[in-house]
């Protein structure tokens, strides 16, 4: 158990972000509305563990953080998370579309 949740519950979390975002796709999602929508399948999920799994997929180059035109990279920084935009990278939309295989997401 990795804080509270298990290894299946984690790599089912971070597929399901990427999912989401894939529908968007090229399209970015701010973190809240990306949260929400998955607190339907994930009643239980705390604001940290998505924001720990979210650094994981950017880690990892599954995603990355778009900083709008209006918030400048100087004020970027200092947005607070759940006002953040992500969005699916290339090698993101791969994993999502499973046409490639990370067994650190695989279930």
């Amino acid at each position: 158990m990795a804080n509270g949740r298990d290894t299946k519950q984690i790599k089912r979390m971070r597929n399901e972000i990427l999912v989401a975002l894939k529908v968007l796709y090229p399209g970015a999602l701010q973190a809240d509305p990306l949260l929400r929508s998955l607190l339907m399948l994930f009643p239980e999920v705390e604001f940290d563990h998505f924001r720990r799994d979210l650094c994981y997929l950017i880690e990892k180059q599954y995603i990355e953080r778009i900083i709008p035109d209006a918030q400048g990279e100087a004020e970027g920084n200092g947005t607070p998370w759940r006002r953040r935009w992500f969005k699916l990278t290339p090698a993101g939309l791969e994993i999502a579309d499973r046409c490639i295989h990370d067994p650190a997401l695989d279930d």
